[in-house]
């Protein structure tokens, strides 16, 4: 199957640091693919490069046989992207907001009114749908945040820590969705550093560590390569970061407090 998003020797500079250092990976349609690295390791750059909304150093990115690069427009076309931290017009209410994305997107009025009830709904911020955006908590800033993401039904959803701030109910009703969008063909690529949410939700998981990938496969896969198969994710990460044997880390750390 041809990949929907591929990338082929990425780098990314900063000044004098490597964000991202000769990066390779390739998601499939059809698949909920997960970047899982610590605070860091350069998850935020590969996902807003994938998106059209960051230029890479050197190296090669297809999205759906796009360059994003070259083709900025199209590509944002195809994706629906939620930042780590929401930026939105905090002057504006969320109802004001989808109805702006929505005319942006040139999304049928009657979709929109449909896509918008049905998640308002659904994540449970019907009471703030007017208030502005500015006066809301964190979390309901994610959700609107996810909502004005996927109004317009985008082949590829890229979410940067998308689980953030979220309760445990709408954190459920986003993972369904998820799935949902992957069994109509569509590709979910999202980062986290929460163990527990990649290895309930991936088909596949790449392990991004000081801007590489230091493993790329299932659960299974990866419990292979690791040694430990009867490891959970956690441990899995571990072991391929060379941060297995935590004890006398923890052991001194403890000892500080009882000095």
């Amino acid at each position: 199957m041809e990949a929907s998003i591929s990338v082929r020797g990425l780098y990314k500079k900063y000044v004098d640091n490597y964000a991202l250092n000769d990066l390779n990976l390739d998601v499939e349609p059809g698949k909920i693919f997960g970047v899982l690295g610590p605070n860091g390791s350069g998850k935020t750059t590969l996902l807003k490069i994938i998106s059209a909304l960051l230029e890479r150093t050197s190296g090669s990115v297809s999205v759906r046989g796009l360059d994003p690069s070259k083709h900025k427009d199209q590509v944002k076309k195809l994706v629906g992207y939620v930042p780590e931290v929401p930026t939105m017009y905090e002057s504006l209410s969320p109802g004001e907001f989808f109805s702006f994305v929505a005319t942006v997107r040139n999304i049928e009025e009657s979709l929109v009114e449909e896509r918008i009830n049905s998640m308002v709904r659904a994540l449970g911020i019907s009471d703030s749908i007017d208030s502005f955006i500015g006066s809301l908590s964190f979390g309901t800033r994610q959700k609107v945040a996810i909502i004005a993401s996927l109004l317009h039904d985008p082949e590829i959803i890229v979410m940067d820590e998308g689980m953030n701030g979220l309760d445990p109910r709408s954190a459920k009703i986003l993972k369904e969705l998820m799935r949902s969008f992957a069994e109509r063909g569509k590709t979910v690529i999202f980062s986290t550093h929460i163990m527990d949410v990649a290895e309930s939700v991936c088909d596949t998981v790449a392990i991004l560590y000081k801007g590489r990938i230091v493993s790329t496969g299932t659960m299974d896969k990866l419990k292979e390569r690791s040694g430990k198969s009867s490891s959970n994710l956690e441990e899995i990460f571990l072991k391929l970061t060379g941060n297995e044997d935590l004890d006398p880390l923890i052991h001194s750390l403890k000892e500080s407090f009882r000095s």
